[in-house]
This record gives structure tokens, sequence and C-alpha cells, in this order.
């Protein structure tokens, strides 16, 4: 919702009417920083919910707070400079992976060693 709000912010400061999505460049970095996020949402709420189920609860909240982090992080520092996206982006994306390894090992356990 944070993200959701700084576009309408963005647009209203810069006067870009829906549905455009281009015009002043710092609009532009704060759009595409919304959508990049959003794109990579359900992705991340599937993993933590299946790893919270069959690995661990605590272990999945952590990497879950972490990676909400990042991605705070990362939309910060796109809306700055596009680079400023890169170390943030690799996080999560790290942490996207930790979360996939947590839910297949919890599954595989949970499936053969029943």
């Amino acid at each position: 919702a944070y993200f959701v709000l700084q576009v309408i912010y963005a647009r209203r400061k810069y006067k870009i009417s829906p549905p455009e999505t281009t015009g002043h460049p710092e609009f532009e970095r704060i759009f595409r920083a919304q959508v990049n996020c959003s794109e990579y949402f359900p992705i991340f709420m599937s993993l933590l919910w299946v790893a919270g189920i069959f690995f661990h609860q605590g272990v999945a909240a952590v990497c879950g707070l972490l990676y909400l982090y990042k991605r705070f992080k990362y939309f910060q520092g796109y809306t700055v400079a596009a680079k400023g996206r890169l170390g943030p982006l690799y996080a999560s994306a790290l942490l996207l992976w930790l979360l996939l390894g947590l839910a297949v090992a919890g599954l595989l356990a949970h499936f053969l060693l029943s």
C-alpha cells in the first residue's frame, strides 16, 4: 500500500494523470519500483505460506520480514537513482531463493518422511 501511495503522490506532484505511465523521470522510477515490487508479491506470498506451513513459522516469518525490508530499501533506492536498486534487489532475490529452499525442504520432509 505504501508503494501505491507513493505513485499517487508522484502523479499529483508531476501532474501525470492515469493511465499515463511516462513523464518526469522521478515519476517513472517510482512507478517502475512499485510495479516491480507488485510483480514479485504473489511469488513471495506463496513461498512464505508454504515455508511457514511445512518448514517452520518462525524462520519463514523472519525471512519474510527481511524480504519486506529489502523491498522497501529497493523502492527507496530506485526512486533516487536506478542503480540504487541493485543491492537490495539481489538481497531480496536471495531471500526468495531461501524461502524456496525452506518450502521445498519442508514439503520433502512432510511427504517423504511421513
